[in-house]
């Protein structure tokens, strides 16, 4: 990794202005295998600099010239794309049939959508005798998570410079590799110095930094919602754009007439993706009482069919989650589940068996939950399934929207049209049909403590732009 130990700043990978390095964890084996450097406020300062200065000319480019320069960073991409893959198999765990039909395939599949965004975008209008026009919205900030780390880069960094932004990328410390890959993708392809800047750092000094910082004038964030209340107070006194896509714990609701064979195992997987490393993973599933001891059984059956391990070893579906801190959460979050009396149906506490060492977790399943207990409240970020019996739809539909969380949902019928009424009525950012196929146009992003604002397609795109009336110009 060339870079590792250098910031990407007005067009030129430079050194850090502070000592500070960190190293980089392979999850499997819990041993560092990089380094990068981390950088202080003065980084911050400088990346901010060049992005300001970079935003007059860059902001004037046309359409035509970014959507131009979207397709040349999308025949680079296609290129690394392998390089990719690796990097962040490595650094977070993930096996390596989801590290490239996945993790990186999406960042293939963003620049794409995009790409059809832009030409059928609506740049002007006439309403009237008045222009109503899109520009760039000016500096953005970009802070993006560990565990879909070339999804979230991707579907930031380029609406912004589809839009006519320019930027400074603080990717997430525990995944920053995918990220130095990205910039040279970035650079290969001809974005203009001082676009597109990358400081690597934590947030406590870089995201402070860059949340803070009077020159910024717009930050997207993906995190944690703890996190996210930091971002919106730093930004407060300056009135950025703050648009965030923070937590979640979404619920799967199988009506009575799905086919709760397919309906149960479904879930369990859509639960257990990317080792329950997603904020949208359906982790509540809601089950008919009268058919919940089936459905347990169903699912256990279903766990078992997954296999941990290396993300490099054959046959693993489920890798290790990225950190001791993780780890260390998942393992708490389990105990507590035990502690307030859900019945553990499989999986639990330690690490699996044959795997003393990696951040390898037991796929756990817990029946019988009630709305109340930890479980069911809180994220965990793991492969962990609560299963929570209902009497009713309407009981059904309660629980799933009590929470303070409201990223996605999931629908489970045999009818589309009965999926398509609860649908209707679920307090969330996205519904899902019966787990339909991936959606890159669709808009992704949550309503309550799950955050603002959606990402994806030309919601994506228009995160990112201001928009301006000029009166009389057509008068």
């Amino acid at each position: 990794m060339n870079h590792a130990l250098q910031f990407y700043i007005d067009g030129q990978w430079v050194a850090p202005l502070g000592p500070a390095r960190r190293a980089v964890i392979d999850p499997c084996t819990e041993e560092p295998f990089a380094e990068i450097a981390m950088g202080t406020p003065a980084d911050v300062d400088r990346a901010v600099a060049a992005a300001r200065r970079a935003f007059p000319s860059f902001a004037m480019t046309t359409p035509e010239e970014r959507l131009a320069l979207i397709r040349r960073i999308l025949d680079v991409y296609a290129e690394r794309h392998e390089d990719i893959a690796l990097a962040i198999s490595r650094e977070i765990g993930a096996p390596l049939a989801l590290a490239r039909g996945w993790q990186a395939n999406l960042g293939t599949r963003h620049l794409k959508e995009l790409i059809r965004t832009c030409e059928a975008f609506v740049w002007q209008r006439m309403k009237g005798t008045t222009l109503i026009t899109h520009e760039p919205i000016g500096v953005a900030a970009l802070i993006t998570p560990w565990n879909w780390p070339i999804n979230q880069i991707v579907c930031k960094v380029a609406p912004a410079i589809a839009a006519g932004c320019t930027m400074v990328l603080k990717p997430s410390e525990v995944s920053p590799l995918n990220a130095i890959l990205f910039a040279e993708v970035l650079d290969a392809a001809g974005v203009p110095p001082g676009v597109f800047n990358l400081v690597h750092g934590d947030g406590a000094t870089v995201g402070t930094a860059l949340c803070s910082h009077p020159d910024v004038d717009m930050v997207s964030f993906t995190g944690s919602t703890r996190a996210g209340i930091d971002v919106a107070r730093l930004a407060a006194p300056t009135v950025k754009r703050v648009h965030q896509e923070l937590g979640g714990k979404s619920a799967n609701l199988i009506l009575e007439d799905a086919d709760l064979a397919a309906a149960v195992t479904s879930g369990v997987n859509a639960c257990f993706g990317n080792s329950g490393q997603s904020c949208n993973a359906p982790t509540r599933m809601f089950v008919p009482a009268a058919r919940h001891d089936e459905a347990v059984a169903i699912a256990r059956d279903a766990a078992a069919r997954h296999v941990v391990g290396a993300a490099d070893a054959e046959g693993t579906t489920l890798g290790p989650v990225v950190s001791a801190v993780q780890f260390d959460r998942i393992q708490h979050l389990i105990g507590c589940g035990i502690e307030e009396g859900a019945v553990l149906v499989t999986g639990g506490l330690g690490r699996p068996e044959g795997l003393p060492r990696g951040y390898y977790v037991r796929p756990t399943i817990f029946a019988g939950v009630r709305p109340e207990m930890t479980i069911a409240r809180d994220e965990i970020f793991g492969p962990v399934l609560s299963i929570l019996p209902y009497d009713d739809e309407e009981q059904a539909v309660a629980m799933a929207n009590d929470s303070v969380f409201g990223l996605a949902a999931y629908v489970q019928s045999g009818d589309r049209e009965h999926a398509r009424r609860i649908a209707f009525r679920l307090r969330a950012g996205s519904v899902h049909l019966n787990h339909p196929a991936w959606d890159a146009g669709a808009p992704f992003g949550g309503y309550k403590q799950s955050g603002n604002g959606r990402e994806y397609g030309e919601w994506g795109l228009e995160a990112f732009l201001e928009v301006k009336g000029i009166v009389g110009y057509d008068a």
